[in-house]
């Protein structure tokens, strides 16, 4: 056989691993509780002051 190649076995053994789907997973969804915060930092107007300053050095 060549590089590449493959026989008809070969074919039927890869077609019927691709066609088997898993299916013994947990599909539920997890619940989380808790907090969460977001900082947005500083003003639109200061991080545009910020820019301008860095473009003028």
């Amino acid at each position: 056989m060549s590089m590449g190649a493959y026989d008809e076995d070969e074919h039927e053994r890869r077609e019927e691993k691709t066609s088997t789907v898993d299916a013994a997973f947990d599909d539920e969804r997890t619940n989380y509780e808790g907090k969460i915060e977001y900082d947005s930092g500083d003003s639109t107007e200061a991080l545009l002051d910020q820019y301008k300053r860095m473009q003028s050095q």
